[in-house]
Order: structure tokens, then C-alpha cells, then sequence
């Protein structure tokens, strides 16, 4: 009984689909749009002509203005759950308190994890970290709206999805594990840190070009009348998602493990090197 339902819900799905794009082969003429696929696609990545004014000041990314907004939105959020919610919280926790537990939990175990040694700072960043990555990547299903100079509409863009924006994460957690080392073992710190000067860069561009594959693929997707039905909303959801939760875990894993690496104090560090060339 069970496998005739299964056959019934896939023939009902392809019936669906088969509906959907006979529908958009139907469709007319495409509207007509305000630039080519090709600026479209050049200026998500350079943002060089779709810019909005920042009150009048200067003309700034549509980037800078989701990362400004979802940087309030935090903010408000974290002050309102901890003047409201938290000193509410009970034994017997309820659903939020026990989505903030598990959230606050595995990022906590994370750095316990990969730096025994030092890990409330570290603790706290990777959970910072993630929040703002992972909200922010979600951002740009939200679709708000932003007009630029030229007066056109646009969609505000995910924060991360600008190599700016990439590089000042991935620098920002550079500068968490220098800190981790120079806590740890001082000048010596310093140099462990300083002997991986690529990791920021890798760390950046990791995070930019994941999410831009997203984007420039929904971009291109939405662009093509034949593709414009459906397609656009499963394909960004499905890239989104998977980026949101992808690169959040990636970034936080990647910091706290090159942080426990360079603040294990120097003896210990020796120790378990010993033990590694023994046992190879």
C-alpha cells in the first residue's frame, strides 16, 4: 500500500512539473529587462553599477546595506532575548530555550573540542561567527528590496556574497587565533600564527565563492523566461540553505582548530609531536 503511494506522489510531482514548464513555454515575449545576463552576472560580483546611497552620504555595495541591517537585526535580537527571555528560562526547558541551548552547546563544544586549553573566547567568537554567517547568508531569501541611484529595484544581497565582506570574516577570525597564540605562548604564538599567512585568504575566498555560486546560478536562472517559473525558488532555497549551514560550520571548524593548534602551550604541543612521529 505504502509503495502505491509512493508511485502515486511522484506521477502526481511530475504532472506538476510537466504543468509548470509547459506553462513557461507558453508564456509571451520576456519583460524586458534593464541590463544583459552578463552585466547582471559582472555586477554581482564587482557591484559596480547597481550601488545605493547610504542617506545621501556616498554611494556604497547593496552588500554593505544587508550587512548594516542584519547587524542591527542581531543586535536587537540578542538584547531582546536577554532582557526578556533569559531570565525566564526554567528547569524544564521549552522549545526556544532548548533551540538556545543546543545552539550556544555545539558551537561551546566546538572550541572545547579543538582548543581544551583556552576556549571561552574562542567559545563565544565561533558562536558570533556562526549566527552572523549563517542569518546572513538566509538574509537574501527574504528578498527586501533596495533602489539604487539609477532608480532601479533590487533584491539586498547576502553580506557575504561581496569579497569585502569575505575578506573582513575571514581576516577577523585570523585575528582571533593570532590572539589564541599570543595568549598562549607568546612571541612563539606569533610565529605559529604567522607561518599559516594564507589562511585568511583562504578562509575569504572560501566564504565568497560559495556563496556567489549561488547567487550567479539563481541569477541565471531567473534571467531565461523558459526557467523563470518555479525553478528560481527551489534552486535559491536548495543553494541557500545548504551554503547557510555549509560555510557556517566550515569557518567556526577551521578557526577553532588553527586556534587550539597555536595556543596549546609549547611543551604539550612538543609532547604530542613526539607521539605522532612515534607511532608513524
Amino acid at each position: 500500500m505504502s509503495g502505491k503511494k509512493r508511485v502515486t506522489g511522484v506521477v502526481v510531482w511530475l504532472c506538476i512539473t510537466l504543468v509548470l514548464l509547459v506553462c513557461g513555454l507558453l508564456i509571451g515575449a520576456p519583460a524586458v529587462k534593464h541590463e544583459s545576463i552578463r552585466e547582471a552576472m559582472k555586477d554581482a560580483v564587482l557591484h559596480g553599477s547597481n550601488r545605493i546611497s547610504l542617506l545621501g552620504i556616498m554611494d556604497v555595495n547593496p552588500a554593505l546595506i544587508s550587512a548594516f541591517t542584519i547587524t542591527g537585526v542581531i543586535l536587537l535580537i540578542s538584547a531582546g532575548i536577554r532582557i526578556f527571555v533569559i531570565p525566564k528560562f526554567r528547569y524544564v526547558p521549552g522549545k526556544f530555550q532548548l533551540l538556545l541551548e543546543q545552539a550556544v552547546g555545539f558551537f561551546d563544544n566546538l572550541a572545547k573540542s579543538n582548543s581544551p586549553h583556552r576556549n571561552r573566547f574562542l567559545g563565544a567568537y565561533v558562536f558570533a561567527a556562526g549566527v552572523y554567517i549563517f542569518i546572513g547568508t538566509l538574509f537574501e531569501l527574504f528578498g527586501l528590496q533596495g533602489v539604487t541611484t539609477e532608480g532601479a529595484s533590487i533584491a539586498l544581497p547576502a553580506p557575504l556574497s561581496d569579497i569585502n565582506a569575505a575578506i573582513s570574516m575571514g581576516c577577523l577570525s585570523y585575528l582571533a587565533i593570532l590572539s589564541g597564540g599570543i595568549v598562549g605562548n607568546g612571541f612563539r604564538g606569533i610565529g605559529n600564527t604567522l607561518k599559516d599567512f594564507s589562511l585568511p585568504i583562504s578562509m575569504s575566498f572560501r566564504l565568497f565563492g560559495a556563496l556567489l555560486s549561488g547567487l550567479l546560478v539563481t541569477e541565471l536562472v531567473y534571467h531565461y523566461t523558459y526557467l523563470s517559473i518555479l525553478l528560481p525558488v527551489a534552486v535559491g532555497i536548495m543553494f541557500t540553505l545548504l551554503h547557510a549551514l555549509i560555510q557556517t560550520y566550515v569557518l567556526t571548524m577551521l578557526t577553532a582548530l588553527f586556534y587550539g593548534e597555536v595556543s596549546e602551550p609549547h611543551e604539550k604541543a612538543k609532547i604530542k609531536r613526539k607521539k605522532n612521529q612515534a607511532l608513524t
